[in-house]
């Protein structure tokens, strides 16, 4: 009788412990990688029901958040915050088809800190589509037939690919490539925004060149900034700034100086213009300020304003 009731409370715990592992496990098996915002303006849009563009948000934002892009690992903490704020300019009921501008952008938390900072920030002004309510998005990588799925899966893998580039050089290669080919796809969708060397901004132009050879050293920018930069500076601020220095001196200026019509530096300062002067105002030598100044200024004059600062 002993011995049987050993065995039988030997089962229920190893059935517990069973129990308990799978809890454990499954959420992160199918953890996704995304937590986006999706908000739609719909203003300059008069005499349509907006139930429309209710559907549209609620779809876009179930299809991006409840997707796992990858094979990745993701607890649901480490999950990256980003938005998508759309405006429609322009929408044909009959032919469903929205004509809109998006501004994409997100972030990441710094280490040992509350502070979260831009990891990604554009505009997209050729955000065009077709949707019908109660439409189902469905994602297939080899048969890419839907533009509004490939807007969102190019984005989905540009971000993912980004934000592990911030955490380990190089990062988010293969991620980054999965964006490339689904470009490469798109191209056959016949909606703008798609095409190679047609404008030096668009979808294309992004991510090409950010795969660019030339454009290694503003690949490793993105780990020598956040990583080794940003990421310390809570431990030792002085240490933190003095590898952003290093960062921009390195990294940034020699992007810029073997590839000077690429605007991916051009759009990284944009975002990061107020961080950058809040990390240099009344902080390091006259010699690091002056040097850091020169380069942000070549690369990005229309922020003088913000370099200003940096010189205080």
């Amino acid at each position: 009788m002993k011995k049987s009731s050993v065995t039988i409370l030997g089962r229920i715990a190893a059935i517990a412990i069973t129990a308990m592992a799978l809890v454990c496990f499954c959420p992160q098996s199918h953890a996704q990688e995304l937590q986006a915002k999706i908000t739609i303006n719909h203003n300059q849009i008069q005499g349509t029901d907006k139930s429309v563009f209710d559907n549209l948000q609620q779809t876009l934002e179930q299809f991006v958040n409840d997707r796992q892009w990858t094979n990745l690992q993701f607890q649901k903490n480490e999950r990256i915050q980003c938005s998508f704020n759309i405006t429609v300019t322009k929408y044909d009921k009959s032919s469903n088809l929205f004509t809109c501008k998006a501004l994409i952008q997100a972030s990441r938390p710094v280490y040992n800190s509350a502070y979260t900072t831009t990891i990604y920030n554009n505009s997209d002004n050729e955000f065009t589509f077709e949707f019908a309510e109660f439409d189902q998005l469905e994602f297939n990588e080899e048969t890419l037939d839907n533009q509004l799925v490939a807007l969102f899966a190019y984005y989905a893998y540009l971000i993912i690919g980004i934000n592990l580039d911030t955490f380990a050089p190089m990062g988010g290669e293969d991620v980054l490539q999965r964006c490339m080919t689904l470009t490469n796809n798109a191209q056959n969708l016949n909606f703008p925004g798609w095409k190679s060397f047609d404008n030096d901004r668009n979808r294309f132009a992004i991510i090409n060149d950010y795969l660019d050879g030339g454009m290694a050293p503003f690949r490793q920018l993105q780990y020598d900034y956040y990583r080794k930069g940003l990421d310390e500076m809570a431990n030792n601020a002085e240490r933190g700034r003095t590898e952003i220095t290093t960062a921009i001196q390195e990294d940034l200026k020699k992007c810029h100086e073997d590839k000077p019509l690429s605007r991916l530096p051009q759009i990284w300062t944009d975002y990061k213009r107020d961080e950058l002067a809040n990390i240099y105002k009344g902080k390091g030598t006259q010699k690091e300020k002056e040097s850091v100044y020169e380069i942000l200024f070549s690369i990005n004059a229309a922020q003088s304003n913000a370099w200003n600062k940096i010189k205080q």
